[in-house]
Parts: C-alpha cells; structure tokens; sequence
C-alpha cells in the first residue's frame, strides 16, 4: 500500500502511510529540525521508532529525548507531542488502524 504521496501533518512534519490492515498501520514520517506536532490524544496504541534524527517528546507530561535506534509506546489517549531536534525520519505503528489518515489518504489518490 505504500503511497508516494506525501501529506503534511503540521509544518515542516510529512508522512506517507507504508502499510494497512485490519488491526495494525504503519507510517514513516519526517519531520525538519524545530517542527513540531502539538498536544494531541487518541485512542489508538503506537510505537514510534527513530530511524534517524533526534525527537524531544512529552508522554502525559514526562519528558523523553529519544534518537536514532529508539522507541517509545504510547498508549490509548495518552496526551503527547513532539519537536524534531534534528531533521529525522520515523516510523509510526498503530493499532487499530488510525482511519483518519487513511481516509486522508483515500483524499489525495487520484
């Protein structure tokens, strides 16, 4: 399912969906030094993994610097966001599925 298309999330944050099923997605993301995703919840489970770069992000309120090799779970509608210290590009695992970003991406087919 990999799409080249590119969607942004926030400035300076892409991400392209790699692949869905019915109980898990993956997504790789980008996201230039000083971007940031703000405060936010939802009630999926992921993982997000650092393939490269350096992430500052606050999980319900606890701080963690992560970097190339990382990974950290959130848990349902655990409040988190995140600031890309470097330039990065990671890999986001969620289950279920987030049906938002599918159907956005079933917006920019075509």
């Amino acid at each position: 399912m990999t799409t080249d298309r590119w969607i942004e999330m926030a400035p300076g944050v892409l991400r392209r969906t790699l692949a869905a099923g019915e109980h898990l997605m993956q997504m790789e993301v980008t996201l230039q030094k000083g971007s940031t995703l703000p405060l936010h919840h939802h009630p999926h489970e992921q993982v997000t993994h650092v393939i490269r770069g350096r992430l500052r992000m606050h999980l319900a309120g606890t701080p963690h610097e992560i970097g190339a090799g990382d990974s950290l779970l959130m848990l349902p509608n655990m409040p988190h966001d995140v600031e890309a210290l470097e330039d990065s590009l990671v890999i986001d695992t969620f289950s279920p599925p987030r049906e938002d970003l599918l159907a956005q991406d079933r917006g920019q087919q075509g």
